[in-house]
């Protein structure tokens, strides 16, 4: 089916509405500013300037963006400015791609707890392939590692997992040389699997003794510590799966991938195809089907879109992208440096010494003017006009072009 131009925020509008009034009380303050800021995306509520050419004077209203890390128009141009900056980061190995997911048993307790619970499914996978990693019997060596938190799958039910790209080898113990992983395999899954199911519920069962997991509705009862003991009791006999993707073919396809997947949102409005009395039409992915019969239409009515769409609200300051190991931010150059030296690989030039060829990229970075759609040339800023303001007047044609800011 061909997308309509639906979004997101055209479901908020015609029924967001009415959602948070049978709703009030019930929904939390991030989530209402989340539905608050895709609403107002890119309208006039956020202000915006009037741009002109340069060459043929032709105008237009480009109103601003209002990059909420939720909202589906903004993580594109916040993807793409990642990226720049992570480039210089890639090294000439081989990449892997490993996902560690907690069973749909805590799934509940993490969406009551996110900060606590979605950050110890970092520190856990993340300790255990460091760990995994270290010992002399499988590598040998101290990893880097780039993690991305999802809480979707692919009909926005709850389904936090993280996704990790892994060089494929790291710098031995002692910091003397570069120590490769096989061809085609980087650690065993199996080990992975019982060291993150260890690490995972002695995190989860210090965290309920230390008072920082709170239960509420149906998981009242896991307030009582005999019970939350024995609710995770299962849990422990098992098995958990961590996810092995085949390797990456070369550094490219690693850029590729984290551009698909760094800003991601729980559903993109491409993903939209018909809004009606019916509901909400939107594609997904069912992976318990063949390739060919994978994609697959759902229709949802506006509540359960609505209410699915906001499971997936981050708390506030929750960082959803993070570095460990060798990749961690504050020895990330210092490391990158050693392991091209290691692999006898060129530095490449550090464009922070050249004041000139820095501030040029950074305005070509920051730059997301699109051409004048009547001549190709460049477009300038001639006015701002504040939120809830309108500019001055039309210009000289008699007419607007109206755009957005990202």
């Amino acid at each position: 089916m061909r997308r309509t131009g639906l979004e997101v925020a055209d479901i908020f509008h015609r029924h967001g509405t009415a959602w948070r009034r049978a709703n009030a009380g019930h929904l939390s303050l991030g989530q209402l500013k989340v539905m608050s800021a895709i609403e107002n995306c890119r309208s006039a509520a956020l202000g915006g300037h009037v741009e002109r050419c340069e060459d043929c004077g032709h105008s237009r209203i480009s109103y601003n963006s209002c990059r909420n890390r939720h909202c589906p128009k903004c993580q594109g141009v916040a993807a793409k400015n990642w990226l720049v900056a992570r480039q210089a980061d890639l090294l000439p190995v081989g990449y892997f791609h490993l996902v560690f997911t907690m069973p749909a048993e805590i799934g509940e307790i993490a969406y009551q707890n996110k900060m606590a619970v979605y950050d110890l499914l970092f520190r856990a996978a993340a300790e255990t392939l460091l760990t995994i990693a270290a010992d002399p019997k499988h590598l040998g060596a101290r990893l880097g590692i780039a993690a991305v938190l999802h809480t979707w799958g692919s009909t926005m039910t709850h389904h936090p997992h993280v996704h990790m790209i892994v060089p494929g080898g790291g710098i031995s113990l002692d910091g003397t040389r570069w120590v490769p992983c096989r061809p085609g395999f980087l650690l065993p899954v199996r080990v992975l699997s019982r060291l993150f199911r260890r690490l995972f519920l002695t995190g989860l069962a210090d965290a309920n003794a230390a008072g920082q997991l709170a239960f509420f509705g149906d998981l009242d009862g896991l307030r009582d510590r005999r019970a939350f003991a024995a609710h995770l009791a299962p849990l422990r006999r098992k098995d958990w799966f961590v996810y092995a993707k085949p390797p990456f073919a070369g550094p490219q396809a690693v850029l590729a991938y984290l551009a698909r997947y760094t800003h991601r949102v729980a559903i993109s409005n491409s993903r939209l195809l018909r809004l009606d009395e019916s509901g909400i039409t939107l594609r997904y992915k069912d992976y318990r089907r063949d390739e060919r019969a994978r994609y697959r239409t759902m229709t949802l009515v506006p509540g359960e879109f609505i209410r699915r769409f906001l499971l997936h609200v981050l708390p506030k300051g929750f960082h959803r992208i993070r570095h460990y190991g060798l990749l961690a931010s504050a020895g990330c150059k210092a490391n990158i440096a050693r392991v091209r030296e290691l692999i006898a690989v060129p530095v490449p030039p550090d464009p922070s010494a050249e004041d000139d060829i820095t501030d040029q990229a950074a305005g070509a970075a920051a730059d997301h003017r699109p051409p004048c759609p009547c001549c190709g040339g460049r477009m300038i800023i001639v006015e701002s006009f504040e939120r809830t303001r309108a500019p001055r007047g039309p210009p000289a044609d008699g007419a607007w072009v109206r755009t957005a800011t990202p």
